[in-house]
């Protein structure tokens, strides 16, 4: 499988569980591994025969700026969710930072990895 990525994409949310930063817009940051095949793309040039990083981008910038969160788990699974069920993604590595959260770290955050469950046949 090849890996197409998206690096430090930076989206403005409502996330935290202190009274204050219900109040407040904060920024979290994603990195998402994405696998797909990208030969036909290759072959073709033709950006429907590949993973248009572009429109997850497009997608995940809505969903999160649209919804509030009180952990960056629960933010973490609704985009592994989304990019699963709505792209052709068997599999994804995800990076969640919540930057400044914590005093003297650059960043904090969670990392996942998730893939598509294999329908039962009944």
């Amino acid at each position: 499988m090849d890996i197409v990525y998206i690096r430090e994409l930076q989206i403005q949310t409502v996330i935290g569980i202190y009274d204050w930063e219900r109040k407040i817009r904060q920024t979290v940051s994603l990195d998402l591994d994405m696998a797909t095949d990208i030969r036909a793309a290759a072959a073709t040039e033709d950006i429907s025969k590949t993973l248009d990083y572009k429109a997850v981008s497009k997608r995940l910038i809505s969903f999160i700026e649209e919804a509030e969160f009180l952990l960056i788990e629960t933010m973490a699974e609704r985009v592994a969710e989304i990019v699963l069920r709505e792209f052709p993604v068997p599999w994804l590595r995800l990076r969640v930072g919540k930057p400044g959260a914590v005093t003297g770290a650059r960043d904090v955050g969670v990392i996942i990895e998730r893939g598509q469950i294999p329908r039962q046949t009944l």
